[in-house]
């Protein structure tokens, strides 16, 4: 099954070219508090070289949203052997979402972890009514009992989604 709900949809890297519109990109206020701002995460994205995997979402010529993926990051400093790969932002334009873009970025990545060889994907949200958990809970996610400072860990088994 393709994850392409519409066929002009694609990932992008982030370039000189598109970097303002990036830098542009708003959720809904209401979510704001919930993901932090592009500028943030292509800061760490600088920050982490390797490890980070941003990209922008094109509806067509439409920018639609970012997502940055984390790759092979040791997750606890206690623990230098865990290390974890899966979704690190979205942020979906406000105008955009409810149109399939956020589970197209979460099957995106789904499908670059997989082709690097990685069986889980985690996740991580701000835990709330108005939150995103409901929306990872619905493509698979499932809580880990853990957090990470004051987020809700979750993480999909890959084999689960196409």
């Amino acid at each position: 099954m393709s994850n392409v709900p519409h066929p002009s949809l694609r990932l992008e890297q982030v370039t000189p070219a598109t970097v303002d519109a990036a830098l542009d990109l708003r959720v809904h206020p209401h979510q704001e508090r919930n993901v932090a701002p592009v500028v943030r995460s292509l800061a760490e994205a600088y920050a982490f070289g390797e490890a980070a995997w941003p990209r922008l979402i094109f509806d067509g010529e439409r920018l639609v949203g970012f997502l940055m993926a984390l790759l092979d990051l040791p997750w606890r400093d206690e623990d230098a052997s865990d290390r974890r790969s899966g979704l690190w932002r979205l942020n979906i334009s406000a105008d955009g979402q409810g149109r399939g873009y956020g589970r197209f970025a979460v099957l995106s990545v789904a499908d670059e972890l997989r082709r690097r060889g990685v069986s889980q994907m985690y996740v991580t949200w701000e835990p709330g009514d108005d939150g995103p958990g409901a929306f990872y809970r619905r493509l698979g996610f499932r809580t880990t009992g853990e957090t990470s400072g004051r987020q809700v860990v979750g993480v999909l088994d890959l084999q689960q989604i196409r």
